[in-house]
């Protein structure tokens, strides 16, 4: 059976709907980054989630073919993940989408290493003739963070990230939005399969203490 990161680290990925406190381990990624308003149509935010699936796919369908990665193990691909900030504060305002700066991103299995993406990359290129270079491998150390499960649409987030902001002080903590440490995504459910109402987004933000 494939390994589900989902399943396995479910403290991570399956936060209940009330605020909690999680510390989070570092992690590597396939990531790209970019700017603006991510609902544009055949915008830069679209066209980065095909380059972060092109590379993924590649890694987990190489047992296929003749190369052969070291310490492999078959894997369900993560979800699609999102780090989201504006300039000039730790939080995010949803009403100024075109003044995001973002940075989209997959979970790479841990055998996945520099050299291994890089391979990656250019087969995804070869295959697909499709420039890849906006791709990088990316490894973050997320630490203390709060987060919560929102279930319903993108834009009801504010709601539910008030509820985040409220247990994060009563429990002495300030947002944290220094170095790469941002407001962070992790989307669930397919937006383009799935009622609006019925999407299951985790939001996650960095603390540390006041």
């Amino acid at each position: 059976m494939a390994f589900d990161y989902k399943r396995e680290y479910k403290e991570f990925y399956l936060p209940p709907r009330r605020p909690v406190t999680v510390t989070v381990p570092p992690m590597n990624f396939v990531a790209v980054r970019g700017r603006g308003d991510p609902n544009a149509e055949d915008g830069d935010f679209t066209r980065s989630i095909d380059l972060l699936y092109g590379i993924a796919f590649t890694i987990k369908m190489s047992r296929r073919g003749d190369h052969r990665i070291e310490g492999y193990f078959d894997f369900v691909v993560p979800p699609l993940e999102g780090f989201w900030w504006q300039p000039g504060g730790a939080g995010i305002d949803l009403s100024r989408k075109e003044d995001f700066e973002w940075t989209a991103a997959i979970r790479l299995p841990e055998f996945v290493t520099a050299d291994e993406f890089a391979w990656a990359a250019g087969e995804a290129a070869r295959k697909e003739q499709t420039d890849f270079s906006a791709a990088e491998f990316w490894t973050l150390d997320e630490g203390l963070c709060v987060q919560c499960l929102h279930v319903g649409p993108y834009d009801d987030e504010p709601a539910t990230l008030a509820l985040l902001h409220e247990y994060a002080e009563s429990q002495g903590y300030v947002l944290d939005g220094t170095g790469e440490r941002h407001h962070h995504e992790i989307y669930l459910s397919d937006a383009r399969r799935v009622a609006p109402e019925k999407l299951k987004t985790v939001l996650r933000q960095p603390v540390r203490e006041a």
